[in-house]
């Protein structure tokens, strides 16, 4: 691991997207709220949160954190199921493995609640969109770089 004793506790947020594509009639069941296994907004939502709060138990080498604040927006779209987490913590280091562990726990989820339907799913780009606090500063994603 590596020491951060000496490093300065600062207010430091991450948010991450992911995405699972699904069928158009996935899709319709899931907002219809007719998917045999329950609520899969509601249900990945849970499952992100849980995970960014375990992050430190599932990722060797990583600190864990006290965080602050954890939201984990789940959201149904024409191709399939957007994920995007916000994490938040006052500490000596950062929440970026918070916020995209929160992300991967929701899109097993999802993925998990719908395979019976669709053996097609995919989880797709798992990514950090920004961080902030600390030493390195701010960090957005271009959203023309695709990557």
């Amino acid at each position: 691991m590596i020491d951060v004793a000496g490093k300065r506790a600062t207010l430091r947020k991450a948010a991450a997207r992911g995405f699972v594509r699904l069928r158009a009639e996935t899709v319709s069941l899931i907002r219809r709220g007719q998917i045999a296994k329950g609520d899969v907004p509601g249900t990945a939502r849970l499952a992100g949160i849980m995970a960014a709060k375990r992050t430190a138990e599932i990722v060797p080498l990583c600190h864990p954190v006290r965080l602050t604040h954890v939201a984990v927006d789940v959201t149904a779209v024409d191709a399939g199921v957007e994920i995007v987490a916000r994490t938040a913590a006052r500490d000596r280091t950062g929440v970026e493995m918070e916020a995209l562990a929160a992300v991967a726990a929701a899109a097993l989820t999802v993925y998990d609640m719908c395979k019976s339907l669709d053996r097609a799913a995919v989880i797709e780009e798992i990514k950090l969109l920004e961080k902030s606090g600390g030493r390195s500063g701010r960090f957005v994603r271009s959203k023309s770089a695709g990557r």
